[in-house]
């Protein structure tokens, strides 16, 4: 062959189909194949790129999926969609410099004082930045290391999989409900004289009996009956007063109505009536307190709410303070739940209220509105009660009984941020706002 000359195909020799997709390309659109081609090309055909919400591993895979990744690179890519953010409080320096070094190394990031790199034993909180999957090589890492490292990578993989786990479904009595199907309403019914919403309507027993049977038709997926009000500023009841009121009324609900009945008492004596005459289920304000309250619980094998409160009803908006609502409300259900297990309940029984309007103040409780999702972290079920509380009527100026749209606003939000039971008054305008939450939020009805 001769250098320079272009070389002739022997007869009757076929010409090489190029199977280059990018050369067919550029041929179907009639493209020159050069750089500047292709920019007119993009150019002409705007692309859009976008952001794309992705809140956990499942959502990922299917993302994934869609795109007919490979099985292997979906199992590879999926937790690196995840991006978590996590506060550690109370962090050994050595321990915090470790974790630093470990997370930077992967590729995520860790925020820590200026001072941590004096390597004393002062304690310090940190913020840690990653994905599912940097999270997991840290904590494989800190598993062989000193400094109560290996204790705190155990928890941050409980806290990664709480945050994101399905709940399992509450067993009580004869009922069963599926928290993570959809979310569930709480139907209030106070047969107290001094409620600060429907103080003295229900105090009848006959009126009573009928509102509650119109919450169950309205949707109600449980009826929590309270005898004593815990209204700002309120007087405890005698145990006599409050078990004459509620016995009564349970023993004839629980015969009549197929849907769970709820004891709302701090008083074990209450409960312990309460459960006999029908009721299966515990809604504490005073968040299990009283060791009898746990040893009932336990006893009789039955879900509670915990509920946090700042001081007692009597004087819990006596100028409540704290360094951060959500954090120290979290901390302390936390160490309920923790006590409430030790004492032999169930943890698959608790559920837990961050206790919105009880020791809180406007700004309180829109913080906990605004970082409810953090609660999640504890892995209960959440139980959000803002019913026409005063913080909703200082917002719009309105008393107690014209706060049913602020309440819709909150039960909305409180779904967004993992809300799985929401306590209200007016039942049905809130299971139908519910049903439209749970249906964009993709828990299905």
């Amino acid at each position: 062959m001769q250098v320079g000359r272009k070389a002739k195909r022997p007869q009757g020799q076929k010409v090489k189909e190029n199977k280059n997709p990018l050369l067919a390309f550029w041929r179907t659109h009639n493209l020159d194949p050069s750089t500047s081609g292709l920019l007119a090309y993009y150019e002409e055909e705007i692309l859009y790129p976008r952001v794309i919400r992705i809140e956990n591993q499942e959502s990922a895979e299917e993302a994934l999926r869609s795109l007919k990744v490979a099985a292997q690179g979906i199992k590879i890519m999926s937790p690196k969609a995840i991006h978590r953010i996590i506060k550690i409080s109370g962090i050994d320096a050595r321990a915090a410099n470790i974790i630093k070094q470990e997370m930077l190394s992967r590729g995520g990031e860790a925020a820590a004082p200026w001072d941590l790199y004096k390597m004393d034993k002062k304690e310090m909180d940190m913020i840690l930045m990653g994905t599912l999957r940097q999270y997991g090589e840290l904590c494989s890492k800190l598993d062989m290391q000193p400094f109560g490292l290996p204790r705190l990578a155990q928890k941050i993989r409980e806290t990664l999989e709480n945050y994101s786990k399905s709940l399992p479904v509450l067993s009580m009595g004869r009922f069963t409900l599926d928290l993570s199907s959809r979310t569930h309403v709480m139907g209030i019914l106070n047969v107290t004289p001094d409620s600060f919403s429907d103080g003295g309507k229900f105090f009848d027993p006959a009126a009573a009996l009928e509102h509650a049977q119109q919450m169950a038709a309205d949707g109600a997926d449980i009826i929590d009956i309270g005898g004593e009000s815990t209204r700002p500023g309120a007087e405890p009841v005698t145990l006599e007063e409050e078990l004459r009121r509620t016995v009564p009324i349970i023993e004839k609900l629980s015969g009549e109505l197929d849907i769970p009945i709820s004891i709302d008492t701090y008083k074990p004596e209450v409960a312990r009536e309460a459960l006999d005459a029908g009721a299966v289920m515990i809604n504490d304000i005073n968040g299990l307190r009283d060791e009898k309250m746990v040893e009932l619980a336990a006893e009789k094998d039955v879900p509670v709410v915990v509920m946090h409160m700042k001081g007692t009803p009597r004087d819990m908006q006596k100028n409540p303070t704290y360094e951060d609502v959500v954090a120290e409300v979290c901390n302390w259900l936390g160490d309920q739940a923790k006590r409430a297990v030790q004492g032999g309940l169930s943890k698959n029984r608790i559920l837990i209220d961050p206790g919105i309007g009880f020791g809180k103040t406007l700004e309180h409780n829109l913080e906990i509105l605004r970082r409810l999702a953090e609660f999640k972290s504890l892995g209960h079920p959440i139980v959000l009660g803002t019913s026409r509380k005063a913080f909703i009527g200082a917002i719009l100026g309105l008393p107690s009984d014209e706060r049913v749209e602020g309440t819709l606003a909150t039960v909305v939000y409180g779904i967004t941020q993992g809300a799985n039971i929401v306590r209200v008054h007016d039942v049905k305008e809130v299971a139908r706002v519910c049903r439209i939450a749970d249906a964009i939020t993709d828990r299905k009805p």
